[in-house]
C-alpha cells in the first residue's frame, strides 16, 4: 500500500520557508541541546521521507515539534505535524526533567569551555520549554533531597558567602548591563557553588538556603544572558533556577524567577506563554508567601502579559495590584535582596510598556518619564532602556524632535561604559525609527542617525 504524503508537514515547513536540509539541520541542533545524540545526524532525505509519508519513530516528532515551534514563534504539536506520538520514555530526556545538579555540570562546563560555547550561542530559544510541568513534579523536587556526593561539610558562613557575591554580581548588571562579570559568575556557580551542593549540611534549613542560594546566582546568570540577548542560554540558567529553587521548596523565589521567563518570553513576542508564566507566579504560595515589594514585581509583570495578550481591563486590575503591593512595603519589612532594584521607577517603567500595549500612548509617555525622572544613578542600564522606550513612543505619536533629545540621553549614558544587549537594541531600534525622516531635512535626526550609526559600528 503507498503510503499518504504529509501534506501538514510539508505545509509548516514551506510556512517555515526551510529547504529539507535547512530543516534537517534545525532538528539536529535541537537534538544536540536535549541530549538525544542518537538522533542528531539526519540528513535532508530523513525530511524528504517524513513529508512522503513515512512516519518517524522515537522521540523525532518531539523534536521536530519543537525545532518548528522555534521558527515559527509558535507551539507547533505532533498533531499539527501529521503524527500521533503517544507517551514515551524519550519525553523523560527533555529540559524539565534533567536533575538540577545534572543540569547546572552540564551547563556550566559548557559555557565555560570556549569551544563548547559554540554550541549555545548557535542554540534557539525554546517554546516548547515554556509549558510548565505538572503538580507531581513540583512535589517530588520539593520532597527529594539528594544525597551528598562529597565529604565537603557547608555551613551557614557559604550560605552567606554565596548570597554575597550574588549581590555583588547583581548591582553590578544593574548599573553596567549584563555584559560585565558574567564569565566570572558562571565559573563561580559551576565550581564552588556546585561543590557546595553535593556537600553535606548540618541540618535541613541549610540545605534549603544553599540550594536557594545557588537557585538565585543561577537566576542573575539568566537575566545577565537575556540582557545581553542570548535568549537560549538564558533560558536554561532560568529553568535550572526554577529546579534549584524547587528543590529548596522556596516558593516566592521560584515565583521570582517564573516572572523572569516571563519578562523574556513577551519580549520575544510570545504572549501566550508569557501569560502563563506571569500567572503561575501570582498564584498560590509564589504570591502569598511574597513580600510586598516582591509580590508588585510579580504583579506589573503579569499586567505587562495582560495587556500584550489583549486583556486590558485584567491589565488595569493587575496594574492597581501592583500598586498597592509596593506602597505596603516599608523599610521595617525585610525584603529579598533580589528586589533592591524594584522601586517607583521599575514600577513607572512596566506600567508604561503596559499602557503602551494597551494602546494608551500619552499614559505611557507620562510614566515612562515618571521612571527616568525617579530612576537613581545605580541603575543605568534599565535607564538607558527606558529612555530607549521612550522615545520610540514619542516618535509613533509625531514628537520626532523630542524623540530625538530623549534618545540622545540614551546614548550619552550607554557611552559610559553599558554592556547590554537590551541597550544596544534600543540603538539599532532608534536607527529603524528613524528611517522615515532620514529625508525630511531635520537637522536632530540626521545627528542622532550617525551617532547612533557610529556607535553601532563601534560596538559591534
Amino acid at each position: 500500500m503507498a503510503r499518504e504524503r504529509n501534506e501538514r508537514l510539508a505545509v509548516l515547513l514551506l510556512e517555515a520557508g526551510w529547504s529539507r536540509a535547512q530543516a534537517a539541520s534545525a532538528f539536529n541542533r535541537v537534538a544536540q541541546e536535549s541530549n538525544l545524540l542518537d538522533y542528531a545526524c539526519i540528513g535532508r532525505s530523513h525530511v524528504s521521507m517524513w513529508v512522503s509519508g513515512t512516519k518517524p519513530s522515537g522521540a523525532a516528532p518531539i523534536i521536530l515539534c519543537q525545532a518548528l515551534s522555534r521558527r515559527l514563534r509558535r507551539v507547533v504539536t505532533p498533531d499539527e505535524l501529521g503524527f500521533a506520538v503517544p507517551n514515551t520514555p524519550a519525553q523523560e530526556a527533555l529540559e524539565w526533567r534533567v536533575d538540577p545538579l545534572i543540569a547546572l555540570t552540564d551547563l556550566g562546563r559548557t559555557d565555560v569551555n570556549s569551544d563548547r560555547r559554540s554550541l549555545l550561542s548557535g542554540a534557539v530559544y525554546s517554546v516548547a520549554a515554556l509549558a510548565l510541568p505538572g503538580q507531581g513534579w513540583w512535589e517530588k523536587m520539593a520532597g527529594q533531597p539528594p544525597a551528598p556526593t562529597k565529604h565537603q561539610r557547608v555551613g551557614r558562613g557559604d550560605v552567606a558567602t554565596v548570597q554575597e557575591l550574588t549581590a555583588a554580581f547583581s548591582r553590578i548588571d544593574q548599573r553596567r548591563g549584563g555584559g560585565h562579570g558574567s564569565k566570572a559568575l558562571v565559573q563561580y556557580l559551576q565550581s564552588d557553588v556546585a561543590a557546595f551542593l553535593h556537600g553535606t549540611f548540618p541540618d535541613e534549613q541549610v540545605r534549603r538556603d544553599m540550594f536557594s542560594a545557588a537557585a538565585e546566582l543561577a537566576y542573575l546568570s539568566g537575566w545577565m544572558g537575556f540582557d545581553s540577548g542570548e535568549h537560549a542560554l538564558a533560558q536554561r540558567y532560568f529553568i535550572l533556577g526554577v529546579k534549584l529553587a524547587a528543590r529548596a521548596d522556596n516558593a516566592p523565589l521560584t515565583g521570582h524567577i517564573l516572572r523572569a521567563m516571563a519578562h523574556q518570553a513577551i519580549d520575544l513576542g510570545f504572549f501566550a506563554q508569557g501569560l502563563d508564566l506571569s500567572t503561575a507566579s501570582v498564584q498560590g504560595q509564589c504570591y502569598a508567601m511574597a513580600t510586598p515589594r516582591e509580590r508588585a514585581l510579580l504583579s506589573v509583570v503579569h499586567a505587562r502579559a495582560l495587556a500584550a495578550s489583549g486583556s486590558k481591563q485584567a491589565a488595569a486590575k493587575a496594574l492597581l495590584r501592583a500598586e498597592d503591593d509596593l506602597a505596603s512595603a516599608s523599610a521595617d519589612i525585610e525584603e529579598p535582596q533580589r528586589t533592591f532594584f524594584f522601586g517607583e521607577a521599575s514600577l513607572a517603567h512596566e506600567t508604561a510598556c503596559t499602557l503602551r500595549d494597551c494602546g494608551d500612548r500619552q499614559g505611557a509617555i507620562r510614566q515612562f518619564r515618571r521612571s527616568v525622572r525617579t530612576r537613581g544613578d545605580a541603575f543605568r542600564r534599565t535607564h538607558v532602556v527606558t529612555l530607549g522606550y521612550l522615545g520610540a513612543t514619542q516618535v509613533v505619536t509625531g514628537g520626532v524632535e523630542e524623540a530625538c533629545a530623549t534618545w540622545s540621553a540614551a546614548l550619552d549614558a550607554m557611552e559610559e561604559g553599558i554592556y547590554s544587549g537590551r541597550a544596544r537594541q534600543a540603538v539599532v531600534d532608534i536607527r529603524n525609527l528613524l528611517s522615515p525622516y532620514r529625508r525630511r531635512g531635520i537637522s536632530a535626526v540626521a545627528e542622532l542617525d550617525a551617532r547612533a550609526a557610529a556607535y553601532l559600528t563601534h560596538v559591534d
